[in-house]
Parts: structure tokens; C-alpha cells; sequence
């Protein structure tokens, strides 16, 4: 995806964990799509800065939707998903995308991926791998009107 690109639809989604999330439902808030697999090592590195994130900005409009996305086989066991997002402490909605036709929508190839939205859904920053976390926190303060921590 470009920048300032609208959000796609959910297309293809297996079943939504945490409950269902649409395109109109996150219009008007900013919104943090995170795109992981539960065999990826680096997504779960990022897990923790997701969580707290979702819980200290919410009260700033802030919705954030998780996107399991499989990269191999293994990863489309639903009970294991389950389990990861359980021991993850993920209480946003998780959508699995086991056909990857959302991942595709998105237009992604990586995981752990970050896609950043303004309250207009268009696309304010992308990010992929757990080490870009800081520049996504940088962007989410700029969305949210927030003043940068020294």
C-alpha cells in the first residue's frame, strides 16, 4: 500500500477472536493493523508494545486490529492461534486471514507488519519487523495529538 491510500476491507477473514471489527466500524479513529503469525518469533517480540499501546491510547480514539496471517501450514491450526493470543494477552480483535486474501488486500508480504491509519482510514505509515516499533510509536503520537516522551 501508498501512502494516504484508503484502508482495504477484511476480505477472506476464517473467523474474528475478540470480536469483529468493519471498515465502518473503525471510521472516524485511527487505527493500528498489526499483521503477525503465530510462528513468527519477532511478532511476538512486538506483542508487548501492541498491548500497551491498545490499553494508554484508547482513551485517545486509538482501535487496533490484529491480522493472523499463516506463513506456512502449521500456522492455520485455530486452536494454536487460540492459544498465542491467549498467552498474549490480545484482547483487540484478531481476524484470521488463514487464505491471506486480507494480507493481500493490504498488499503485505511481511510479518510483524504495522499499518498506521488517520480517523479518514488512509494510510499514514507502514512499518514491517519488530525493530521499527519506535518510528511507528513516533507516527502514532503525530496521529493522535500526542506530545512526543523525552
Amino acid at each position: 500500500m501508498r501512502l494516504h491510500e484508503e484502508m482495504p476491507d477484511f476480505p477472506g477473514i476464517t473467523e474474528w477472536i475478540n470480536g469483529q471489527a468493519t471498515k465502518a466500524d473503525l471510521a472516524g479513529s485511527p487505527v493500528l493493523v498489526h499483521i503477525w503469525s503465530v510462528s513468527c518469533y519477532m511478532c511476538k517480540e512486538s506483542m508487548p508494545s501492541i498491548n500497551e499501546w491498545r490499553d494508554q491510547y484508547a482513551a485517545n480514539g486509538l482501535k487496533v486490529i490484529g491480522i493472523h496471517t499463516p506463513q506456512s501450514e502449521k500456522d492455520t491450526d485455530i486452536e494454536m492461534i487460540k492459544k498465542a493470543i491467549a498467552e498474549q494477552h490480545l484482547t483487540h480483535p484478531i481476524a484470521i486471514d488463514n487464505d491471506r486474501e486480507t494480507a493481500d488486500a493490504f498488499q503485505n508480504e511481511y510479518v510483524p507488519a504495522f499499518y498506521l491509519f488517520d480517523e479518514a482510514l488512509q494510510l499514514r505509515h507502514f512499518q514491517a519487523g519488530e525493530k521499527g516499533l519506535q518510528l511507528v510509536k513516533k507516527r502514532l503520537f503525530r496521529i493522535l495529538g500526542i506530545e512526543e516522551e523525552s
